[in-house]
C-alpha cells in the first residue's frame, strides 16, 4: 500500500517546484478507483497526479470529471498528459516510479506487469499499460 502521507507531501512539493497550487486531493477509498489524485492548478489548467494505490506508481493526466451536485464521477480510462517539468519533479523528488504518456498509452505487457491480477486481465483486457495500472475495476 502506498503511503498517504508521502503522496500527499510529493504533490506538495512538485506544485511548489513548478509553480503550481495543489487544489485538492481524490483518495480512493472504496473499491474503485484504483488509484489517488492529486489534483495541481496551474495558471492555465488543472492536471492531476495519479498514484496507484498498491504500488509507488505515478502518472500526469487530466483530472477526471466530477459533478458534486448530482454525484457523477468520470468512470473511463485516464488521458494521460504530457507536463515535463511536473514529470522530471517527480522523478527527482517522489521515491515513486514515473511513468510518461507515451510509455502509458502503449501496449500493455502482462509479463512485465506481474502485480495486475490475471484474473482482472483475463476479463478486462486493457489495451494499453494505462489501462491496466490506473483503472476503475471492480
Amino acid at each position: 500500500m502506498v503511503n498517504i502521507r508521502n503522496f500527499r507531501h510529493t504533490c506538495y512539493t512538485v506544485a511548489r517546484l513548478t509553480g503550481g497550487k495543489v487544489v485538492g486531493f481524490r483518495i480512493a477509498n472504496g473499491v474503485i478507483p484504483n488509484f489517488h489524485q492529486g489534483l495541481i492548478g496551474y495558471h492555465d489548467r488543472t492536471v492531476a497526479v495519479a498514484c496507484t494505490r498498491d504500488s509507488a506508481i505515478l502518472a500526469v493526466a487530466e483530472p477526471p470529471i466530477t459533478d458534486f451536485a448530482t454525484g457523477f464521477v468520470e468512470s473511463g480510462p485516464l488521458m494521460f498528459v504530457d507536463a515535463p517539468a511536473l514529470t522530471a519533479a517527480l522523478a527527482k523528488t517522489s521515491g515513486f516510479q514515473v511513468l510518461t504518456p507515451a510509455e502509458l498509452n502503449g501496449p500493455f505487457d502482462a509479463a512485465a506487469w506481474p502485480e495486475v491480477l490475471a484474473s482482472d486481465i483475463e476479463y478486462w483486457r486493457p489495451e494499453s499499460l494505462g489501462e491496466a495500472l490506473f483503472n476503475y475495476w471492480d
